[in-house]
């Protein structure tokens, strides 16, 4: 029923507009955290992206997981934003293609990639690598999750652990900090989530970092974060297929001048845009797992 909810929240979104002045372009945005989190965030987007493209207005969309492809599809947005792995899906299936890779901003440092933490409680003394995972219980933030799960399967396989079969259970939070206070409280032995979730919870004070042993550390230069995976390019705006080509590199130049200081960037959490990252390494990965485009290969 709750789905069903938002899809058709979805639709209205998408059908509203019409009446708007100059030529409308709705851009679909993955609500993640809810609907009035997505606005929140991104709709001072659509506003620059108007303020700075004449004659143009840009309405933002939230969209609920199950109703971002239909939308792509179908041609109902002209724009979407969308993990790294929804958006290859939907580049390999609909015709969609990278316009810009967001900068985020996490913890104060301007980030293009990002990657997945595998952790267990530091007093877990029978977790400290990932072969110790089998038999044990695990949680995820949800199997469409790029950096709450699929990157830290991928890191499973290549050590040799089928999850289905070598965990004793595994779970989905739906949300990064329910899985880690799952860890925290024992109702797991251990989880992963996205990078920079332990971080932005310890400097909240929810949790202090020392309660938690990393597994699998890895470290890459420049990057500040607890890691245990490979690093991928962070999220991507992209186009679908029939979106104009003028109005999409006039988007693209739009965003390459966004600062940090626009409001539309501290909504965000963001401090830019660059020129859309190589995302294939993203697409390997669904290979590798036979997930999103390449499920049942």
């Amino acid at each position: 029923m709750k789905k069903a909810i938002l899809i058709m929240l979805a639709a209205v979104f998408l059908s509203a507009g019409a009446g708007l002045s100059g030529e409308t372009y709705k851009i679909g945005v993955l609500a993640k955290n809810g609907p009035v989190k997505a606005m929140e965030m991104w709709e001072a987007t659509g506003d620059y992206l108007a303020a700075k493209i004449s004659g143009k207005i840009f309405e933002v969309v939230p969209l609920d997981f199950e109703a971002v492809y239909p939308a792509v599809e179908s041609g109902q947005v002209a724009f979407f934003l969308v993990n790294s792995s929804m958006f290859v899906t939907a580049k390999v299936k609909y015709g969609a293609a990278a316009v810009a890779t967001m900068i985020n901003f996490r913890q104060g440092q301007p980030l293009k990639s990002f990657g997945g933490v595998i952790f267990t409680s530091a007093d877990n003394e029978d977790i400290k690598a990932l072969a110790d995972l089998r038999g044990k219980t695990f949680m995820a933030v949800k199997k469409s999750s790029f950096g709450g799960w699929q990157m830290a399967y991928k890191e499973m396989l290549d050590a040799g652990i089928a999850p289905q079969k070598d965990l004793a259970q595994l779970k989905f939070g739906g949300k990064h900090d329910n899985v880690v206070l799952a860890v925290q409280n024992g109702t797991v032995e251990a989880g992963t989530v996205r990078t920079d979730t332990l971080e932005r919870m310890a400097a909240s004070g929810l949790i202090d970092m020392d309660e938690f042993r990393i597994i699998a550390k890895k470290s890459h230069a420049g990057f500040p974060f607890v890691c245990s995976t490979a690093l991928y390019p962070e999220w991507p705006l992209a186009k679908t297929r029939d979106t104009p080509d003028a109005v999409v590199q006039q988007v693209i130049q739009a965003l390459k001048q966004l600062k940090a200081d626009d409001p539309a960037a501290k909504s965000a959490k963001i401090v830019g845009w660059t020129d859309a990252l190589d995302y294939g390494p993203v697409e390997e990965l669904q290979k590798s797992l036979k997930v999103g485009a390449y499920a049942g290969s």
